[in-house]
């Protein structure tokens, strides 16, 4: 009996290593891309992924802050390799990072608004699904580049542009924001008003700052002809009135879509600073 008892413990215990062993996520030996891919979202003969890279030996147990990128490309084009590079670096740093693909007016002939359908379908299925994947469902951020900027602010901000039929009970809002160049101003005297004019209220992140906003990265170049400066100091100000956290860092003489330019190493560390200083990143 007692040789039988002993036999099962070791049983037992190898079954358990075998079941960690195979909740492991691996990572691609290739580092410039993904670990995973995975659908996220299904319209009609068109299919959504999220681009997944997993830090090293991450477990699906595990509690990991995660961030959701959303490429630029000013709602008509883009792929979501454009935050690749960026992932990598915060995986290598313990953060789960996903690289969103949504729809785009080039690819899919769709307007601005499925932009941020998309965007909010893609933070839902991450929170919801973050168990299955070693994230912390309350330590989720979104992070994007110029119109990818817009759509992380705009789940963040904005209301209403919800898919039809979608469980809106799972909360697509982030727990932080890293805008890269972003446009939040979608009025006439902002980015984007002739394509979103008949809504533009309801879309502009700017108009829809409210207590509650997320700790928030702005990081953005000061001869950029698309987003002034004034305006990232406006925002950045009203953000800041609404009891919000918002850092706002100013590349000096550079361009709209520097930050994967000369700037890439001074952008990421300044991301990674910001994260740091949640304790997403230890």
């Amino acid at each position: 009996m007692k040789k039988t008892g002993i036999s099962l413990i070791a049983c037992v215990s190898f079954l358990s290593f075998i079941s960690a062993c195979s909740n492991e996520k691996e990572r691609n030996p290739d580092r410039s891309q993904p670990d995973e891919i995975v659908t996220y979202k299904t319209i009609g003969d068109t299919e959504l992924t999220l681009h997944f890279f997993y830090p090293e030996k991450h477990k699906t147990f595990a509690k990991k802050p995660a961030i959701v990128f959303f490429f630029g490309g000013g709602w008509i084009n883009g792929a979501p390799g454009q935050f690749f590079g960026q992932s990598r670096a915060l995986a290598e740093l313990g953060m789960v990072a996903i690289n969103a693909d949504y729809r785009v007016e080039k690819r899919h002939g769709t307007s601005p608004s499925e932009c941020v359908k998309d965007g909010k379908s893609a933070l839902r299925w991450v929170r919801k699904n973050a168990g299955n994947f070693g994230i912390d469902p309350n330590r989720i951020a979104a992070g994007g580049g110029s119109a990818g900027g817009h759509i992380a602010a705009a789940t963040a901000l904005v209301e209403g542009f919800n898919e039809e039929g979608e469980d809106i009970s799972v909360d697509c809002r982030p727990n932080a924001l890293v805008l890269f160049n972003p446009v939040f101003d979608n009025s006439a005297a902002g980015y984007g008003y002739d394509r979103v004019k008949k809504y533009w209220q309801e879309f502009s992140p700017m108009h829809n700052i409210k207590p509650g906003a997320p700790p928030t990265l702005v990081m953005l170049g000061t001869q950029d002809k698309l987003i002034p400066v004034a305006t990232a100091e406006k925002y950045k100000a009203l953000m800041e009135s609404a009891g919000a956290r918002c850092d706002l860092k100013l590349y000096e003489d550079q361009p709209h879509g520097f930050f994967n330019k000369i700037k890439y190493d001074e952008t990421l560390a300044d991301t990674i600073e910001f994260l740091k200083s949640l304790g997403y990143i230890k």
